[in-house]
């Protein structure tokens, strides 16, 4: 990108900012917007298909629809007879569908014996002109590109303002604690709850440690941001470094801000939630009044039932980064991890996909996005997440707004999670297969990277060593391998410092586990789909 198309993206920015912030929804506009967009749910899936796909000659989404002998006017007649979401799974089953890599761009689409080359920017909305772009949490591979829109985000605004009105949030003093950019995940809420005029008070952010300078263009941007927002009256605050293990900090701001001002939120992701509530026992102080709202990972019975140890409240929420906000804790919950879909902004269907390494299935996740203002373009598109679709009646307001259904047990099949960072794949299997047989011996078969929870719940990242492999310094085997994420893509060196700071990483001496086939893969999730025909210690 040249330096004048630099000037003018942050131009357009500039001048977006400026009536993006000037203009807050009430509770009664957000009510309407949502209601409107419940009722033109098919017809929302109708204009971005038309123009989106069918108006948009380099969609990946044309060839798959032609194998299926499938046309817009097809399209209209299917919904108008059978519904959305009966249209959806009659899609998948005509090929129809895009899959996790594909998507990711790091697999061709195959279907009925022909290729199609993809690229994880083909899925781009072709009509957006982004302002500025954040990267997702890297998951199985180095971290995606994805365009944020001003637009985008005032289009889920009304959707946070009904949740945090259902849960009694909508006017607390406010504190984040996500990253700056590179990690563009606090800018999100920023301006999200700016929206609806809840502008949080304090931005602690783990990525301005020592351990990871940004560069000088995202040092600036940040920057740049909160100047622009002050001199256009939103009181954007400045970020404070805060690294893991500093999370006092987030339990004192809560404490004094509950013994000054009364009940307070703390936005973050599920782990750092969880030190948060560590840190407050371990120093005496009770957080009883207060609410900790965490996602990027799933809220674990474990992980929740440590959270609500210092008396404060637990909200979930599902976000996706390239396409927004899933949905929201359930006021009355069945558990720490009952979120209500937002159908309105999504369409969901579930596929059978096969477990990779395994012989079992589970019910994947396929989106479809339904509002033009979608940063990428989703049709039946598998997220690597998997779960329970429920419609019940719990009685909560977001039930009465028209959410009815609800997602539970929320998991991922394939990629490992850990303190909001999702970055193994492509990357940590060439560290496991190249850089650590190179430099302590031995060969793929002895090392393998297991993710489990500890006894506390924190989700921990087992580096399985085999006992033949002679070892001195099991440290160095660590460190070996957060010097390889550090050389690698920038999703890599955000992975590298934030499992640093989280002491993620351990060493265990015992062969890597196999699969029910007899399979050694190089990465391992302990407790989900079961993977496992042995796991014999030596």
């Amino acid at each position: 990108m040249t330096i004048l198309s630099e000037i003018k993206r942050y131009g357009r920015f500039a001048w977006k900012l400026r009536d993006y912030l000037h203009h807050t929804i009430s509770l009664e506009e957000a009510k309407a917007i949502v209601k409107r967009s419940i009722e033109e749910r098919e017809s929302n899936f109708l204009r971005v298909v038309r123009k989106g796909i069918f108006g948009y000659p380099k969609s990946p989404y044309l060839p798959l629809l032609k194998m299926a002998g499938c046309r817009m006017g097809d399209i209209e007649d299917m919904v108008h007879r059978k519904g959305l979401d009966k249209t959806l799974l009659a899609l998948r089953e005509a090929g129809v569908y895009v899959t996790f890599e594909e998507f990711k761009g790091r697999e061709p689409i195959v279907r009925h014996g022909k290729t199609i080359p993809v690229r994880a920017h083909d899925f781009d909305n072709p009509y957006l002109s982004h302002y500025y772009e954040g990267r997702s949490g890297g998951s199985t591979g180095p971290g995606t590109r994805v365009r944020i829109e001003l637009d985008h985000i005032a289009s889920g605004a009304p959707h946070y303002m009904l949740a945090f009105d259902a849960h009694g949030m909508l006017n607390l003093p406010t504190a984040i604690w996500l990253g700056t950019l590179p990690d563009g995940s606090g800018f999100i809420p920023i301006l999200r709850n700016g929206r609806f005029g809840n502008m949080p008070r304090k931005w602690f952010s783990t990525l301005t440690s020592r351990e990871l300078r940004p560069s000088l263009k995202d040092r600036l941007a940040t920057h740049f941001f909160v100047i622009l927002g002050r001199l256009y009256g939103a009181p954007i605050p400045w970020p404070e470094p805060a690294a893991l293990d500093q999370a006092l900090k987030i339990a004192r701001w809560v404490a004094d801000t509950l013994r000054d001002q009364g009940p307070c939120l703390v936005i973050t992701h599920v782990s750092r939630a969880m030190r948060v509530s560590i840190a407050a026992r371990e120093n005496g102080l009770n957080l009883t009044g207060a609410t900790l709202m965490g996602g990027g990972e799933p809220p674990t019975p474990a992980k929740v039932r440590e959270i609500l140890k210092c008396g404060a409240r637990w909200v979930p929420f599902y976000p996706f980064s390239e396409a927004g906000a899933v949905g929201m804790g359930c006021g009355h919950p069945l558990d720490g991890n009952d979120i209500h879909f937002f159908k309105d902004t999504l369409a969901l269907i579930q596929s059978r996909r096969q477990v990779p390494g395994s012989t079992l299935t589970v019910d994947a996740f396929c989106f479809t996005t339904l509002l033009p203002t979608t940063p990428k373009l989703l049709l039946n598109v598998e997220s690597d997440d998997y779960g329970e679709i429920e419609t019940r009646r719990c009685g909560c307001p977001l039930e009465r707004y028209g959410f009815t259904e609800h997602l539970r047990h929320v998991r991922s099949f394939r990629k490992l999670t850990g303190e909001g960072v999702t970055l193994v794949g492509s990357e940590m299997e060439q560290i496991l297969e190249e850089v650590l047989p190179e430099r302590f011996g031995g060969s793929p078969l002895d090392y393998q990277l297991l993710e489990e929870e500890d006894e506390n719940g924190f989700t921990r990242l087992s580096l399985l060593v085999s006992p033949e492999i002679k070892i001195t310094d099991e440290a160095a085997v660590v460190g070996t391998l957060l010097e390889a994420l550090g050389r690698g893509s920038g999703a890599a060196d955000l992975a590298r410092v934030t499992w640093n700071q989280a002491k993620t990483l351990r060493v265990k001496r015992m062969k890597p586990i196999l699969t029910a086939r007899g399979k050694l893969m190089p990465l391992h999730m302990k407790g989900r789909p079961e993977q496992t025909n042995n796991a014999g210690k030596d």
